[in-house]
């Protein structure tokens, strides 16, 4: 009896192992290996930037496929090669239960070769209880956090780079779907807590966006809603209601998956009266053999309706995404708006979606580089009106915009 129970746990644990290499075929996915890294030699605009040696890639990632076994392991294969190149617009449009997180509700920098945390999307968590601005992260699940950014699963980037490390620290703490999320934290006056991520909650913000009036300064917040054409009607209509206000403000700090420019150039086109320049593109053109030969272009707004005159005040932050970042830079551009906040998102470029022949999800590339009016490159782009997060207690960024907007107006 005995051994009759030994064999069926052995066949099921066969058919366990059979049913997840179903439709595995390791020949297919080194075809889609050979396929993205083509398409990144050939289209990736910022490859020479992250001096990523291709020749790894090709190695690492060659030999890891006789190891995957399963699906989710196809996926994160995947996932982990566009991880080489720290870049957060470079993604794969799929997930798993295991995949990272695009983004965590709290910001680290890289001071002095310590973890600290520099900002908290405070206007879109709804119950920040602990001020933890300044705090240094000691460890993450219990593991010493310098040990995790060792562990993440790249391979041919220097972790020893700040900017590489600072990027993988972010998407540590951006985290695993299907695990937890619990830091260890160093708070400024020495005090040592411990501080569960996964507890807090962001606003549900189902509006495409919200207004409010303050001192006769009309506030109008984008809900993440850049990628919406519906926004562009929506906008109009608010902006309408707020003509006779001494001055606008426009809050893109929640606009962290971007968008498109029609919702763009839609809300810019209320604010001119002629034809204005918010943005120059650029990409090499590429020809086997020949020198790669620079394309550029400076793109138009043209003006749309009744214009807003008054002065104008754009927020910005670490949330501030794609899309949000053109149209914070472009309304500096077009000298329409002063741009108050901190660093964006820094989503570098203009992305295309690039497809697998044998898989049924594709990624996206960034094909072109982005640029203020000024020359400016897009990612790099500080605000004029710099504001450095000192505390969750009161919304610094929103009083030095009301503060601008009363200066001007007195």
């Amino acid at each position: 009896m005995k051994n009759l129970i030994f064999i069926i746990i052995i066949f099921l644990n066969i058919s366990y192992a059979n049913s997840q290499n179903k439709g595995i075929d390791q020949d297919k996915i080194k075809e889609d290996l050979n396929e993205i890294i083509t398409d990144i030699s050939q289209n990736y605009v910022y490859l020479k930037e992250k001096n990523i040696g291709l020749n790894c890639i090709k190695e690492y990632y060659g030999n890891e496929i006789k190891n995957i076994k399963t699906e989710e392991e196809t996926v994160l294969f995947f996932e982990y090669l566009l991880d080489e190149f720290y870049d957060n617009h470079l993604t794969l449009r799929t997930n798993r239960n295991s995949s990272y997180r695009l983004f965590a509700p709290i910001y680290t920098t890289i001071e002095n070769n310590k973890p600290i945390i520099t900002n908290v999307w405070q206007t879109q968590i709804e119950n920040l209880n602990q001020d933890i601005i300044g705090a240094e992260i000691i460890k993450f699940n219990g593991i010493d956090f310098e040990q995790v950014i060792k562990e993440f699963p790249t391979h041919c980037n220097d972790k020893s780079s700040q900017e590489v490390k600072e990027w993988i620290a972010n998407k540590i703490l951006a985290g695993r779907c299907n695990e937890p999320r619990l830091l260890s934290l160093k708070l400024p006056n020495n005090e040592e807590i411990e501080f569960d991520l996964d507890h807090l909650k962001l606003k549900d913000t189902n509006e495409l966006l919200t207004s409010k009036l303050i001192s006769n300064i009309g506030i109008i917040r984008i809900n993440n809603s850049l990628g919406n054409d519906n926004l562009v009607d929506e906008f109009d209509k608010t902006l309408n209601s707020l003509s006779s206000t001494k001055g606008l403000i426009i809050d893109l700090r929640n606009t962290i998956f971007g968008g498109d420019s029609y919702e763009a150039r839609g809300i810019m086109s209320r604010f001119i009266s002629k034809p204005k320049p918010y943005q120059r593109h650029s990409y090499l053109a590429k020809s086997q053999n020949n020198p790669n030969i620079e394309r550029s272009w400076v793109e138009y707004v043209s003006p749309r309706l009744k214009q807003y005159k008054n002065p104008v005040v754009i927020l910005v932050g670490r949330w501030t995404g794609s899309m949000g970042e053109g149209l914070a830079i472009g309304f500096e551009g077009m000298e329409r708006a002063k741009i108050v906040g901190s660093e964006m998102r820094r989503l570098a470029g203009e992305v295309y979606d690039f497809g697998f022949k044998n898989q049924n999800y594709g990624y996206k590339l960034s094909t072109a580089k982005l640029f203020h009016i000024n020359g400016t490159i897009r990612e790099a782009y500080i605000p004029t009106n710099y504001i450095k997060q000192t505390t969750t207690k009161k919304d610094e960024v929103l009083e030095k915009g009301i503060q601008l907007i009363n200066k001007i107006t007195e």
